[in-house]
């Protein structure tokens, strides 16, 4: 089945986002654990929880892809910092407990200097601390351009990451702007990139996707998301994404620049593309 949806603010309410989603012909959905350039979290709503899984279940959803805050960087320079961020890290974690077997997302961090290695084992101890024993939520990094001093912006970073804290319900979310800026060509050769995944990583620990067109040519690390089609990834991409057998089942999410009738388009156009219906 193909799993597609979109980011959705949940401020009425998972339950409600639920109906948003599928109102938008979605089965799946992103959203924000908090204010996504600050700290501010909505409060906790048991009840509101239990009936959105409720509906994910009635409505045949997949898992729902939580993100982080891009404020939270694991591998800050500065301690404090670096603290505060771990804090929002193990936070997040005990609250997507009442959203049991679904996503969390974030961005592994930059080291702002400090240098690839000691940004990764940062990243390893903050994960290692928060992740509980036999938690209900399996935890992702995204793959990033390598803008800056971004850390995972090669699948051998991220590498280092699952190997340096050594547990099974730790993944990847691919991006497909981030790994096109990244220098991975999913437009010429999909297949060899996951190829590439596969034995670097290992397919088994790809767990979700970010459908994003870019504005930037290849291996710019720039990370400018653009529309479906419209970008220099291409509407063939997707139509090769949607309906590869090796990404059969995972929830894909979009992040374009769009409000809730783009989304709704968009979502529209991946299942005719996955039907083969669309003229590219």
């Amino acid at each position: 089945m193909l799993y597609l949806g979109c980011h959705l603010s949940t401020t009425g309410g998972f339950a409600a986002t639920v109906d948003t989603a599928a109102e938008l012909g979605a089965n799946t959905f992103a959203y924000f654990t908090r204010n996504p350039r600050g700290s501010r979290a909505r409060a906790e709503d048991l009840p509101d929880c239990r009936k959105a899984m409720e509906k994910m279940n009635d409505l045949s959803f997949g898992k729902l892809v939580a993100h982080g805050a891009y404020t939270m960087n694991l591998c800050t320079g500065k301690e404090e910092d670096r603290a505060f961020a771990r804090s929002l890290l193990e936070e997040d974690l005990r609250r997507m407990a009442a959203l049991p077997g679904n996503f969390y997302n974030f961005h592994p961090g930059s080291h702002v200097g400090q240098g690839a290695d000691t940004g990764i084992a940062q990243i390893c101890e903050a994960l290692t601390a928060a992740m509980a024993p036999n938690y209900p939520v399996t935890v992702l990094l995204e793959t990033m351009a390598g803008k800056g001093t971004e850390v995972g912006g090669s699948f051998q970073e991220l590498k280092a990451i699952l190997d340096g804290v050594g547990r099974q319900d730790l993944g990847v979310c691919l991006d497909t702007c981030h790994v096109y800026d990244g220098r991975y060509d999913i437009v010429g050769n999909l297949d060899g990139v996951l190829e590439e995944f596969d034995r670097v990583i290992g397919l088994d620990r790809l767990k979700a996707l970010h459908l994003n067109d870019s504005k930037n040519p290849f291996a710019s690390h720039k990370d400018r998301h653009e529309k479906i089609g419209e970008g220099s990834l291409g509407m063939e991409t997707f139509r090769k994404i949607v309906n590869h057998p090796k990404l059969r089942g995972l929830p894909m999410i979009l992040e374009t620049p769009n409000e809730l009738p783009g989304y709704a388009r968009e979502i529209a156009l991946l299942r005719q593309l996955e039907d083969g219906e669309q003229e590219v």
